[in-house]
C-alpha cells in the first residue's frame, strides 16, 4: 500500500469513527411491563433518527442484577424505586440523568371466558375465589409487580390466606401468561399488561390507597459511553413517546415532561 493510501485509509477511519459511535444503536434495559409501548416509541423514535434501539426486556430486578453483572446497557427503566437505588447506592447510574417518567395501577385478572366477579375491599374473599386454583403474580419477593401486589394484599388483610397459593412467575408478562392459557383462575398484573392480552379481562381494579405509588424511574447508566443514549432518554420524555406511552395506559408524571 502506498504512502498515500496508508494515509487516506487512516484519514477514513478518523473521519468515521464518531460517525460509527453515533449510530450504535442504544441498548435498553426495560421492564417487562413496557415492551408493547417501548416497542411503539422505538419504532417512531427510528423513522425520525434512522436508527433502532436495541430493547432486552425482563423483571426489573434480573436486569438490574445484570448491570451489576456488566452487562453493556446505557439506559435502564425500572419499574419500581427499589431496583433504581438498588444500582445507584451502587454507583452504576448517572444520577443527574435519573427521573421518575411514569406510573401504572394493577388490576386482577381472569381468563377472558371466566364469570368471576369480584368487589376489591378489604377482607374480601380473595382465597375463595380462587377455588382450587392459585394466584398467579410476579415473583413478590423480588419483582415490582408481585412486591406492589403483595403490598395490597396485606394492606387488605388477605395477604395470609393465599400467600401458600402463590404461581410466582418470573415477571409481570409471565404471570399473565399463566391466566391467558388458563392456568391460573386469577392474577395480579400491572393495567397495562392486561390490556394487550386479549385471552384475559379485568374484574377488579386495586384502590389508589390500597397501593403503593407505582413508579416507573429511568437512568443512563454510569457505563454506557454511546451519546445517542441521552438523545433516546430524551425522546422519551417528549411529546410523541407521550403520547403512545398514555396510549398503552400508562400516566406520564409531571417530572418527565421536557
Amino acid at each position: 500500500m502506498t504512502r498515500f493510501r496508508i494515509w487516506a485509509a487512516a484519514a477514513l477511519i478518523l473521519w468515521a469513527g464518531p460517525a460509527l459511535a453515533q449510530n450504535k444503536p442504544v441498548v435498553v434495559f426495560a421492564a417487562a411491563s413496557l415492551k408493547n409501548a417501548l416497542d411503539d416509541i422505538d419504532a417512531a423514535h427510528a423513522g425520525a433518527s434512522g436508527t433502532r434501539a436495541t430493547i432486552s426486556y425482563a423483571a426489573s430486578s434480573a436486569l438490574a442484577k445484570q448491570i451489576e453483572a456488566g452487562a453493556p446497557a446505557d439506559l435502564f427503566i425500572s419499574a419500581d424505586l427499589a431496583w433504581m437505588d438498588y444500582l445507584a447506592a451502587r454507583h452504576l447510574i448517572r444520577p443527574e440523568s435519573r427521573v421518575d417518567l411514569l406510573s401504572n395501577s394493577l388490576v386482577l385478572i381472569a381468563p377472558a371466558d371466566s364469570t368471576a366477579t369480584a368487589t376489591i375491599a378489604p377482607g374480601f374473599p380473595l382465597a375463595r375465589l380462587l377455588g382450587g386454583g392459585r394466584l398467579a403474580m410476579a415473583d413478590p419477593a423480588a419483582v415490582p409487580a408481585g412486591k406492589y401486589g403483595k403490598a395490597a394484599l396485606e394492606k387488605l388483610g388477605v395477604w395470609a390466606s393465599v400467600e401458600g397459593r402463590v404461581a410466582a412467575a418470573e415477571n409481570v408478562r409471565a404471570a399473565l401468561l399463566l391466566v391467558s392459557r388458563g392456568e391460573c383462575p386469577l392474577g395480579i398484573v400491572y393495567k397495562t399488561d392486561a390490556a394487550v392480552d386479549r385471552g384475559v379481562k379485568v374484574i377488579a381494579v386495586f384502590p389508589a390507597d390500597a397501593v403503593p405509588p407505582i413508579v416507573y424511574p429511568m437512568a443512563l447508566t454510569a457505563a454506557s459511553a454511546n451519546p445517542a443514549a441521552g438523545e433516546f432518554a430524551a425522546y422519551l420524555r417528549g411529546p410523541a413517546a407521550r403520547t403512545l406511552f398514555e396510549k398503552q395506559g400508562f400516566t406520564v408524571l409531571p417530572a418527565a415532561a421536557k
